[in-house]
């Protein structure tokens, strides 16, 4: 008896990949957009709890450096990973975060690297469809 070969990559993702990874990306950026909204409960008490650290100005310098410390450990220990299988980014991206909870710079270059990340994104996806469709052609 013999069996039919796996299917390549490329037809997997002819008959089922791209349309899974379209409704997951959108699922994730509705989610994502759902939890940065101003009104969540978390984020009001968030909120009220960083305004009670502002009145308190000894207590408010500690709470900047230990944000800075704990997101600078995040952040670079999560550059050191970026060569390595695993999370590297998503750990530089929640350093960010935590930096971008108390510094502007750190909220405008956590913006400035989804952008890049959503166009290198766009540009592998798009590369894989050529890639597929030349192995298709073929």
């Amino acid at each position: 008896m013999q069996r039919d070969p796996l299917p390549s990559s490329a037809d997997q993702d002819a008959v089922w990949g791209e349309h899974f990874s379209d409704d997951l990306e959108r699922t994730i950026r509705a989610e994502i957009a759902d939890a940065e909204r101003p009104d969540q409960p978390v984020r009001r008490m968030l909120r009220r709890a960083r305004a009670w650290v502002a009145q308190h100005p000894r207590l408010e310098r500690a709470y900047r450096t230990a944000v800075g410390i704990v997101g600078g450990v995040l952040t670079a220990g999560g550059v050191l990973l970026i060569p390595l299988p695993g999370p590297g980014w998503l750990v530089v991206f929640l350093g960010l975060a935590v930096l971008g909870t108390e510094f502007g710079w750190a909220r405008r270059l956590a913006g400035w690297l989804k952008r890049r990340l959503d166009q290198f994104w766009a540009w592998w996806k798009a590369r894989r469809a050529r890639r597929a469709a030349q192995q298709t052609m073929a």
